[in-house]
């Protein structure tokens, strides 16, 4: 009876990872065949660096060239990097080393509390904070991609806080106290032993992090500007690959509507190669 049993048992769970399977499978031909009338009309490159976006005009203006959607996610994706790495990595030594019980036993809830507010939310914050100071104090419209990457840092500091936290928690604690008995401060042991001996795992939880970034739609929608056109600096209105997908999507047809499928097979695969890279360094660590 308890063979039966775990027979049973073993054939739902394994039914259920290939429903899960079956559906990522199914969602990503969808996505392709949608799309790939448009790839293989005016062709991968042309497409991928092409500088003007507008494929809602009928005639010889259409154009499908993706570069200042792709610009717009990168300067994002950079920007967010660029602020949440040193305070997601600081706040992570500082749990896991610095902090005294009581300490941690507070801040950790607020930060899964972050991970926990809605995007909208954090666009209506970007929307109502963060573009005025830049329009007050750096010029500009304020709505740029400086905003964006500035709600992005927040948004994904939860991931990177975790994911760097556990990875100083797995560092064996024999590497600490030779270190110290060495005669290494407690500082010294954390700088030179713990984040080396832990940087595979926390340069995979940043890269989660701008994965997340990457596929961040309505709070960047808020506070980008939304401009289709190649910027010159992070203080430019822009447009991000997601962000043209849930802007443009309501009015699309035709060749419209499968340039947004192009647009969204290309989001697939660049968070398919980062989740990959963050996977191998996982592998790597342990």
């Amino acid at each position: 009876m308890r063979k039966y049993k775990e027979l049973l048992f073993q054939n739902i769970f394994f039914f259920s990872a290939l429903i899960a399977v079956a559906g990522v499978f199914f969602i990503t031909v969808f996505v392709f065949r949608e799309g790939w009338p448009l790839w293989r009309k005016y062709g991968v490159l042309k497409m991928l660096f092409g500088p003007r976006w507008a494929p809602g005009i009928e005639g010889e203006g259409v154009a499908f060239g993706m570069a200042p959607l792709l610009m717009g996610s990168f300067y994002v994706t950079v920007i967010a990097a660029i602020m949440a790495v040193p305070l997601g990595v600081g706040c992570a030594v500082f749990l896991a080393e610095l902090s005294t019980h009581w300490w941690a036993k507070a801040l950790r809830p607020a930060i899964s509390l972050l991970a926990a507010i809605p995007s909208v939310v954090y666009g209506f914050f970007g929307l109502i904070v963060i573009v005025p100071l830049i329009r007050k104090y750096l010029g500009g419209l304020g709505f740029s991609l400086l905003a964006g990457g500035g709600i992005l840092a927040i948004m994904i500091l939860p991931t990177i806080i975790s994911v760097s936290e556990d990875a100083l928690h797995s560092v064996p604690k024999d590497y600490k106290e030779a270190s110290l008995a060495l005669g290494a401060t407690h500082w010294q042991t954390i700088y030179k032993v713990l984040i080396p001996a832990a940087q595979s795992w926390i340069i995979a939880g940043i890269i989660l992090g701008m994965g997340r970034a990457l596929g961040e739609t309505m709070a960047v929608i808020l506070v980008t500007g939304n401009r289709p056109l190649l910027p010159s600096s992070p203080l430019d209105p822009g447009v991000t690959l997601t962000g043209t997908i849930g802007t443009e999507w309501a009015y699309a047809a035709g060749d419209h509507a499968r340039s947004l499928f192009a647009v969204g097979s290309v989001l697939f695969l660049l968070n398919m190669v980062i989740n990959s890279l963050a996977h191998v360094l996982k592998k790597r660590r342990e």
